[in-house]
């Protein structure tokens, strides 16, 4: 079915992706599943008594950012390493999906979100019978954190301005700007990795973390080069998985968001706050509604639609 600019979208039927957790090291999967209009994105987990709980994908929900975006409900039944997924959710400007998960984590896959790019790309995605809505900001929003600091600015798209800065020059400074879009976000950052030093291995395992980390789904940093043999896949592909994860934290605003994101040496602790900064005051956001499609532009690589502010309130899937 022919996508239609203002309606809220779907996938047109269930797709299951299979992998480990890359923090706890064990078997995980997971399935989007069709939901009807305004069902927004949900998680369906498994609690300790085996009955089905219902956890919406929103910044309420956001239980853990230590190394990862950790979902969960008030009684500890939670899903870990949500990013990836979102981003590939929200640049693909679906609105509506029940995810079932087997497992404490959702499945790293290739340390990327670009086989859940794939995985929807393969059912398609579908349109539905209700108005996208849009939280548009209304005025500059700002967290800081030490050196760390992010910006929400007013725009009539959603766009990003991304920047990092390490001490390790095998990394050094990077920055990425662009406005969001399902082909930009296909071709320039889904395919961005995971990323961590050699130097804090044993740390991290000692914390429990990064038991599942390999060479097969994240970028390692060793002293002053990369350890992986076939190298980056980006020159600049730190700050492109630096974004990926912004597009799928900020997916967590519940809608997408009207507005530009800028950080620097942001990770996924600024990016919820940033939410939480959004969402203080109901004077900083609105909602709105239908889209109007304009023409592309010729000139450049900008992926974008204007919205008018109408009053309202190699993986295994199967």
């Amino acid at each position: 079915m022919r996508r239609q600019a203002g309606l809220q979208n779907t996938v047109a039927a269930s797709v299951t992706l299979s992998g480990i957790g890359v923090h706890n090291g064990l078997g995980a999967s997971l399935t989007l599943h069709p939901a009807e209009p305004d069902t927004g994105i949900v998680f369906l987990l498994t609690d300790e008594r085996g009955r089905e709980v219902e956890v919406p994908a929103t910044h309420k929900n956001v239980c853990c950012t230590e190394l990862c975006t950790r979902l969960g409900d008030a009684n500890g039944t939670a899903v870990s390493t949500v990013e990836h997924l979102m981003a590939a959710i929200s640049a693909l400007a679906i609105d509506n999906l029940v995810i079932e998960v087997e497992g404490e984590e959702v499945p790293i896959m290739d340390g990327s979100a670009a086989d859940f790019v794939n995985a929807i790309d393969q059912v398609g995605i579908v349109p539905q019978g209700a108005p996208r809505k849009f939280i548009k900001v209304l005025k500059p929003i700002r967290v800081e954190h030490g050196s760390a600091w992010g910006e929400l600015t007013p725009a009539d798209t959603t766009s990003f301005s991304i920047a990092i800065d390490f001490a390790d020059e095998t990394i050094g400074y990077q920055e990425v700007n662009f406005d969001l879009g399902a082909d930009v976000f296909r071709d320039d950052i889904s395919r961005a990795r995971t990323f961590g030093f050699m130097r804090d291995v044993e740390a991290l395992w000692s914390a429990g973390f990064a038991l599942g980390a390999s060479l097969e789904n994240t970028v390692v940093v060793g002293d002053d080069r990369i350890v992986n043999p076939e190298g980056l896949r980006y020159e600049d592909e730190f700050v492109r998985h630096k974004a990926l994860d912004a597009i799928g934290d900020l997916a967590l605003a519940g809608a997408p968001i009207l507005g530009c994101y800028r950080s620097l040496r942001g990770g996924h602790r600024l990016n919820v706050a940033m939410l939480k900064a959004l969402f203080a005051d109901p004077a900083n956001w609105t909602v709105v509604e239908a889209p109007v499609q304009r023409a592309p532009k010729t000139a450049g690589r900008v992926e974008a639609e204007t919205f008018a502010p109408a009053a309202a309130y190699g993986p295994e899937v199967s």
